[in-house]
């Protein structure tokens, strides 16, 4: 290939089938059947999440979104397991609430249909008793 010969380059958002197939299975590009978490229940995390942090009890946090579930994981390290696990299950909001939290051994802490109240599981401190 010479310096003056053009590049040739496929457009890969053309109109296409086998353009829109690599589009759907893209990394990073979000399915339309995914679950995700909407902008007041980002909110809502991220306020705890944000005094936690200043806590200095967390440090990182990582977002998934997949078919049947969206989570958000809060790690005390990047590079250990999640402390918890904010789940949003869409399937499970009749029966037993779309929300909940699941702790680092896989114990579901809280569960209900209010994403504030099950997240005050993790505003709860120790709280000294006196004798």
């Amino acid at each position: 290939m010479s310096d003056s010969e053009p590049i040739g380059l496929r457009p890969v958002f053309g109109s296409t089938g086998a353009a829109r197939s690599r589009r759907a299975t893209a990394p990073g590009f979000k399915r339309q059947s995914d679950i995700a978490f909407n902008r007041t229940e980002l909110n809502q995390i991220l306020d705890v999440y944000g005094r936690k942090v200043a806590a200095g009890e967390w440090r990182d946090y990582a977002i998934d979104s997949m078919r049947e579930r969206a989570v958000f994981s809060v790690f005390r390290k990047a590079s250990e397991v999640p402390l918890y696990r904010i789940e949003k299950r869409p399937q499970q909001a009749r029966k037993q609430g779309a929300y909940s939290v699941i702790a680092a051994t896989g114990l579901i802490v809280k569960r209900g249909h209010d994403l504030k109240n099950v997240l005050r599981v993790l505003d709860r401190g120790l709280k000294l008793v006196e004798a």
